[in-house]
């Protein structure tokens, strides 16, 4: 983690900041090849659009470009779902998930002065444009370019977290670029976790405390992929950590029955 002991996540451009992260997760991510493939898109988004004199219509080409012309989309076949989430490795199969194709699309449309900015919604990431000179706002759904209107959204709020949620103004401010490395990376974690990746669900764990140190919900994670890992002893002091500073947490009762259960292994261990 040597690589991120002077990194300042709040002041580094969104894709930048979380390429480094995968840096640091995983040995063998090809930096130099991502920012390579990376740059040829924006010098070829940028012909592309060179055309377009506003900056929704230009916006409307590169869409076009990116879904249609580049092919760009969500995973149609069986996969895990790291594998949509690597970013060298959705520029290689043009497969992702809202996350990972509204970062890349982010990137794009920064190098190019578009005003594209991320909204982490309750569901997902969506991207919203918004230009006080031209007056307009548009929604984008990241997972297929399709522009996203108010009904869709409170249908996604209904039918994913409670059929009495409603849509409010501030579900769709603008996300800080820490707040969408950490979504992507909590993704991975889960991802990896569920794929038996332990090491490399223990890299993301340290890459999220690094942006959050005090993270109570962080420091359990680690110390659940510890347990797996079967590092007991630092495993207990992260899960007696989460219930010292969550005993409210209903979650609680659980990981104090995982408390038990590494605590009697140490016993017949010894």
């Amino acid at each position: 983690m040597t690589l991120l002991d002077n990194i300042n996540f709040s002041k580094l451009p969104l894709c930048e900041s979380i390429i480094i992260a995968f840096q640091a997760i995983r040995e063998d991510f090809p930096t130099k090849t991502v920012i390579s493939e990376l740059t040829d898109r924006v010098e070829e988004a940028k012909n592309y659009i060179s055309t377009q004199n506003s900056s929704y219509s230009k916006l409307k080409k590169l869409i076009e470009l990116f879904y249609h012309k580049w092919k760009f989309g969500g995973a149609d076949n069986k996969y895990n779902l790291s594998d949509v989430l690597w970013l060298d490795n959705v520029l290689k199969t043009r497969q992702g998930t809202a996350v990972s194709l509204g970062v890349i699309l982010l990137y794009i449309s920064q190098k190019l002065k578009l005003p594209l900015m991320p909204v982490i919604f309750p569901t997902q990431l969506i991207l919203k444009y918004e230009n006080i000179h031209d007056k307009k706002t548009w929604l984008i759904n990241p997972f297929n370019g399709e522009t996203l209107d108010e009904h869709t959204l409170e249908v996604w709020l209904k039918g994913n977290i409670s059929s009495t949620a409603e849509l409010y103004k501030n579900d769709l401010d603008q996300a800080d670029a820490t707040d969408v490395i950490k979504k992507i990376l909590d993704t991975l974690k889960s991802a990896l976790m569920e794929e038996k990746k332990m090491e490399l669900a223990l890299n993301v764990s340290k890459v999220l405390l690094k942006i959050d140190p005090d993270d109570p919900y962080e420091i359990r994670d680690r110390g659940l992929i510890y347990a797996q890992l079967e590092c007991n002893h630092i495993a207990l002091a992260d899960l007696i950590y989460f219930i010292e500073h969550c005993p409210e947490d209903p979650i609680s009762d659980i990981i104090k029955v995982q408390i038990h259960s590494i605590e009697q292994k140490k016993i017949k261990l010894h």
